[in-house]
């Protein structure tokens, strides 16, 4: 069988429809069906950004429920739920405190799922309840899939508050939103990634005009605690020139504790795509701005490596 996982769509439903039907799906007036021998798999974050988030959302959903597909939870479906969820822990006297906060970097990320699904509507309530069914992460026998990174002693802190698919509950969603926890924690690796803290007293405004005093780094290379920040970060260009170039990454725990071939989104690459590693794909490649490409690779289940990149396909809609 071939897997065709489709990198992160965040609302272009007019670049979802255009990739689905150059791999050969054909919409049979319900959801689109896959080419003999295919199956696709979506790899979180269909939601924030573009226009077309409802389309979005019943293409993909359709597809699921046909079970022609799969997916994986990204870091905007969990935001979506902790955003419409009450904090029960907070007691404070203050205004309704949610997971997510309503400030304004958070509302200007979330603002054009909400502006097609009001918030508290019935649509927006069904929609979290869809949310809710997909999985933080998949495991075969022929790959691992995730939004952002496959750690499995995060997820070993995780899968007790899920579900025995991997799905996350109201419970779970409230414990891994309380901040400086172990649940958070471990979330915040599955769904964003591997991060370091930049030399002390630096501070780095990512895209959407959030202060950081974290970079993420590319956790797919090697010896991350030997190497300087500025070569394993994974940031903007005019970013990269601010990190001074003989600051050392310190403390980071992680280990890729898998010999399967792992699949990711998430990091918004560029240029043409290929491995990042001989073990890790990312399908990511920016489709969430005009010049960016929905990508996918194709996954052959009785040959899944070594990976390829001849095995990516784009739509390449301008």
């Amino acid at each position: 069988m071939i897997i065709d996982i489709i990198g992160d769509v965040h609302g272009y439903a007019d670049k979802l429809t255009g990739l689905l039907k150059q791999l050969g799906y054909v919409h049979n007036g319900e959801y689109f069906v896959p080419p003999k021998g295919h199956r696709a798999l979506f790899i979180g974050d269909l939601i924030d950004r573009g226009a077309q988030q409802l389309a979005t959302l019943e293409t993909v959903f359709a597809m699921l429920d046909a079970d022609v597909a799969d997916a994986v939870m990204g870091n905007h479906e969990y935001n979506a739920l902790a955003f419409a969820t009450l904090d029960p822990k907070d007691n404070s006297s203050q205004p309704e405190r949610y997971l997510r906060s309503h400030n304004e970097v958070h509302v200007r990320q979330h603002e054009a799922f909400l502006a097609e699904v009001p918030f508290g509507s019935e649509a927006h309530q069904y929609w979290l309840q869809r949310f809710y069914e997909i999985p933080l992460w998949l495991e075969t026998d022929y790959g691992c899939f995730v939004h952002a990174c496959w750690d499995v002693d995060s997820m070993a802190v995780l899968k007790p508050l899920l579900t025995a698919d991997n799905c996350l509950t109201p419970e779970a969603l409230v414990m891994t939103a309380q901040k400086n926890s172990a649940p958070h924690e471990a979330l915040e690796r599955v769904l964003k990634g591997v991060e370091t803290a930049l030399p002390e007293g630096m501070v780095m405004v990512d895209k959407d005009g959030a202060a950081r005093t974290q970079v993420r780094v590319r956790w797919w290379l090697d010896d991350l605690n030997t190497r300087p920040i500025h070569e394993i970060a994974r940031v903007t260009r005019s970013g990269l020139a601010q990190i001074p170039k003989d600051a050392m990454a310190e403390n980071i725990d992680f280990a890729l504790k898998t010999h399967k071939p792992v699949f990711v989104g998430h990091y918004w690459l560029t240029g043409n795509p290929e491995p990042l590693s001989i073990q890790v794909i990312c399908t990511d490649y920016s489709a969430a701005v005009d010049s960016g490409y929905l990508t996918c690779y194709q996954l052959d289940t009785a040959k899944p490596l070594p990976l390829n990149k001849a095995n990516f396909i784009q739509y390449r809609h301008d």
